[in-house]
């Protein structure tokens, strides 16, 4: 699975849009007034090296204002798009079967980006991106058709789309 670049666009439905800006109004108004808050609170204990809760508010602070740049970055790459239509046709969005040529296996994977699953904490599975070269490969196929795409390791690697059912 490949690591998204800074410039890859990541496809979300609406709702999952309006769930990530939520969630950065938030962290932005009410966790940070929250957070400054406790920082306040345990600076006006004395010092400051050896005061725990000072600390545990500044470590709190560091992980929600990463959070905040996480999110305001993933809203800027974002596509908003509708979820895809049940034709078979693989796009941003379905969950893929596919199977390696030689393999009598299959593997299954949500083509789309990992805030997609986020809506829905039970589902666990594999994400690949749109942009990945097996993303890349099977766009647009459907089920029967074959699709080769090149490995890091420089082999070509063939699969054949079993199924494409939206998320």
């Amino acid at each position: 699975m490949t690591q998204p670049t800074e410039t890859d666009t990541i496809w979300v439905t609406q709702e999952a849009y309006a769930r990530l800006q939520q969630e950065l109004e938030h962290l932005k108004g009410d966790v940070r007034a929250d957070i400054t808050a406790k920082i306040a609170a345990a600076r006006d204990e004395g010092d400051l090296k050896e005061n725990g809760g000072y600390h545990a508010a500044r470590e709190e602070q560091g992980k929600t204002e990463a959070r905040i740049r996480q999110l305001e970055d993933m809203l800027r790459r974002a596509e908003v798009g509708d979820k895809p239509a049940d034709d078979g046709l693989v796009e941003a969005g379905m969950i893929v079967t596919i199977r390696f040529k030689g393999d009598t296996d299959t593997e299954q994977f949500l083509l789309g980006s990992r805030e997609l699953l986020s809506m829905d904490s039970s589902v666990d599975i594999d994400v690949y991106s749109p942009t990945s070269p097996l993303g890349v490969a099977i766009l647009g196929k459907k089920q029967g058709d074959e699709a080769t795409y090149e490995a890091p390791n420089g082999k070509n690697i063939t699969v054949e789309v079993v199924d494409a059912k939206p998320f």
